[in-house]
């Protein structure tokens, strides 16, 4: 049975990733659908039928990432697709912000991530693939979001170490790298504070930005980054120092 996996697949980008692979996927006999919310999953097998099995996880404890590895251990199948779509963004002073909500934003970016993916490597053969959830903030330091920043570029970095590393077992690894996109992740990111007001204007759909993502990584491409501002930035910001970039975005700030 060739199955693909997805964290953070209650809501947002990580339903997205279930819905696409139901529906244009074929290829994929079951679908396993991680997430915290079990009503959530619940809903996901109401729409999508017993090609996805649910499981309630946390990432975030220790005790449900071996639960996966058990069950990855007992049943032995064959993953095809892991896609890393759970995690977490708060807005706000890397001093402002709880310690509590920072260390959660490395554990679950960072940490969980890593655990899962490693866990999951040994069910993979030839012909796999790997879909890290990065962001274009991955690209360079964020003030006001530093720590979630960093922890994406942590993923960006792994995830070409990594690609790097499993080319010769014929896995490949894709970075998604979006701008802001339309989910509920800012009605957590937003609790301490509000993300600029120019930011919606480059909020983009996200059925839009997991099609191209699953179409980049089924070409095994290193980077899926979604739409042509956020292509020019990733750009802009190769060429330009990121001194200069903290400023203007500094500059946006009191603007807007």
């Amino acid at each position: 049975m060739r199955i693909a996996i997805v964290t953070g697949a209650s809501s947002g980008m990580g339903s997205e990733f279930v819905r696409e692979i139901v529906k244009v996927h074929r290829e994929i006999d079951e679908v396993w659908a991680l997430a915290r919310h079990r009503d959530k999953l619940l809903e996901l097998v109401k729409k999508y039928g017993i090609k996805v099995r649910p499981m309630p996880v946390d990432l975030t404890d220790e005790k449900d990432i071996n639960f996966l590895k058990q069950t990855l251990a007992a049943e032995n199948p064959s993953v095809s697709l892991l896609v890393n779509s759970a995690g977490l963004g708060i807005i706000g002073n890397i001093a402002e912000v709880p310690i509590e909500d920072t260390l959660s934003m490395i554990d679950l970016n960072i940490r969980a991530l890593t655990e899962v993916t490693v866990s999951v490597l040994p069910f993979m053969k030839r012909g796999g693939r790997i879909v890290n959830l990065a962001s274009s903030a991955a690209f360079m330091p964020q003030t006001g979001f530093g720590v979630y920043a960093a922890s994406k570029s942590y993923v960006l970095s792994f995830s070409r170490a990594l690609g790097m590393e499993l080319r010769p077992r014929g896995i490949s690894v894709t970075s998604v790298c979006p701008g802001p996109v339309k989910t509920a992740f800012f009605n957590t990111a937003e609790k301490h504070r509000k993300s600029p007001a120019w930011k919606e204007r480059f909020m983009a759909d996200p059925r839009a930005v997991v099609h191209l993502a699953m179409k980049d990584a089924y070409n095994r491409r290193e980077l899926s980054v979604y739409s042509p501002s956020m292509k020019a930035g990733a750009v802009l910001m190769k060429i330009l120092p990121h001194s200069f970039l903290l400023n203007v975005m500094q500059a946006f700030k009191t603007i807007w």
